[in-house]
């Protein structure tokens, strides 16, 4: 049977068509902010590719001190500063460490004949003992011009199995130890108007992960330090970097996982493991661009472009990008999440059905 042109009524066809134009003009507009925001992207490239002044930093001949420096993280950014022809001081407390990474960072330099590389054994815990080593330190090899802080530690575990002297030792090295170091050398930086200072944080100072209670604090403190001091230290030409390293195959990682929860382990390993290396060539580069985060591979992209928040911003383009992906990224933040609880709701069903079986 077929349908004379009649057949429909007006008010169908028009209502009918006005919906396919509305579908219509709401894809063109799709296409249209798509191919806007190109266009603006571009153009922030090209602008700032070409005519941005960015001045790279350079740290040759420059004292460069890092803490938490015999290994790790901390020794592959003074083996990276000796490569780059600054003098270094590395800080950490074991002794024998620090003699056998102060020969790898000397085998490193750029001209041994005349670059200097010392280390001091020290508690920066301790105001009092560091303000002094800093500045006894600065009358020998010079102003510090680079501050890098590495020493860190993770003692993993759910809250009622962190023990307060575990969470006292965390404070004192992750962020006391931190604080006290930028403390004693900012005057003299503020002074000769020029500097560089790295935090080196966590993944985990931007989301809390089950069993790093305590450590996630401590590295979320990290960030609130380097934020107020971005503010601060702006005027005299001091650069604040904020490293936001994952997993890194160090010796601290090692004994981190012993006192790991399953829950934490199973989380972790979604994540590869990384090498210090890598982690230190990118905060290297990072800090000596003036950039505010420094992170690694496309989740910590995600994570610094999402947890964006109030940070400071290095660039137009960057901050386009943040405004464009901060809302669609939250959507691919709470899959993450769901993930995690998945996780640890199916560790908690295998340890309840171990104890059961303990039990009988």
């Amino acid at each position: 049977m077929g349908f004379s042109r009649d057949y429909f009524s007006s008010d169908f066809l028009h209502n009918l068509l006005h919906k396919h134009n509305l579908m219509i003009f709401g894809l063109y507009g799709i296409i249209g902010f798509i191919l806007l925001s190109i266009v603006i992207f571009c153009t922030l490239f090209v602008y700032e590719h070409f005519f941005w002044t960015n001045k790279i930093k350079d740290v040759r001949k420059k004292h460069v001190v890092v803490t938490g420096g015999s290994s790790g993280i901390g020794k592959c950014m003074a083996i990276l500063a000796a490569k780059k022809g600054a003098n270094v001081t590395i800080i950490a407390r074991n002794v024998e460490n620090l003699e056998k990474a102060k020969h790898e960072i000397l085998q490193a330099c750029e001209n041994k004949d005349t670059q200097r590389v010392e280390y001091l054994s020290l508690d920066i815990g301790d105001y009092e003992t560091v303000e002094k080593a800093l500045a006894d330190l600065e009358n020998d090899m010079g102003p510090i011009y680079m501050l890098v802080n590495c020493a860190g530690l993770a003692i993993a575990g759910k809250i009622e199995d962190t023990t307060p002297k575990s969470l006292d030792i965390m404070m004192r090295t992750n962020f006391l130890g931190t604080y006290y170091c930028i403390k004693a050398v900012t005057p003299r930086m503020k002074a000769s108007k020029e500097g560089v200072i790295v935090l080196v944080s966590s993944q985990g100072g931007l989301l809390g992960i089950f069993g790093y209670t305590a450590y996630c604090s401590t590295k979320f403190a990290l960030r609130g330090l380097a934020e107020s001091l971005a503010m601060e230290l702006q005027p005299y030409n001091i650069s604040v970097t904020l490293c936001l390293p994952p997993d890194t195959d160090t010796p601290g990682y090692a004994i981190e996982e012993l006192s790991k929860p399953i829950e934490t382990k199973a989380i972790s390993q979604m994540a590869n493991l990384v090498q210090p290396e890598v982690v230190a060539e990118k905060a290297f580069k990072d800090a000596l661009a003036r950039n505010f985060f420094s992170a690694l591979g496309l989740e910590g992209f995600i994570m610094t472009t999402l947890c964006a928040g109030m940070s400071p911003v290095k660039s137009y383009r960057q901050l386009f990008v943040q405004v464009l992906l901060m809302g669609p990224l939250r959507f691919i933040g709470i899959v993450y999440l769901f993930i995690f609880q998945r996780i640890i709701a199916q560790c908690k069903q295998y340890t309840n059905s171990e104890n059961i079986k303990k039990v009988k």
